[in-house]
C-alpha cells in the first residue's frame, strides 16, 4: 500500500546538513547521500509498516550506506506517513524527540 508522505519541517534542515557535512568530505558525496535517503523514503512509502516500532508509534528506518536513521510515524487513518526525523545514529536520540510533542 502506498502511503503519502509529509515532512516535518526539521526534516529538510537535517538532510541539508548531513548533504554539506558529506560534501565537505568529498564532492559528490552529498549527491550520493541525498539518493540513499530518497530511495529509503520510497520503501517506506511502499512498506512502512515493514519497519519495527522503536518510541512508542515512531518507526525506524536506517539508511544502507550511511549511519543514519529515517524517522517516522503511520496515520494509518489519513494513509499518511509523517516523516519526524533524518538523524546520525551517533547522535543522542533524546535530541529529536522534542519534535513528537
Amino acid at each position: 500500500m502506498l502511503f503519502k508522505v509529509i515532512y516535518a519541517n526539521e526534516v529538510f534542515d537535517d538532510l541539508q546538513k548531513a548533504i554539506d557535512y558529506y560534501n565537505s568530505r568529498k564532492k559528490g558525496l552529498g549527491s550520493r547521500f541525498y539518493k540513499t535517503v530518497k530511495i529509503q523514503i520510497s520503501e517506506i512509502q511502499s512498506n512502512g509498516l515493514g519497519y519495527q516500532i522503536r518510541y512508542k508509534t515512531v518507526r525506524c528506518a536506517p539508511l544502507k550506506t550511511f549511519p543514519y536513521t529515517i524517522y517516522y510515524s503511520i496515520h494509518q487513518d489519513t494513509k499518511t506517513i509523517m516523516v519526524i526525523a533524518l538523524f546520525c545514529d551517533y547522535r543522542d536520540p533524546k535530541i529529536w524527540k522534542f519534535r513528537l510533542k
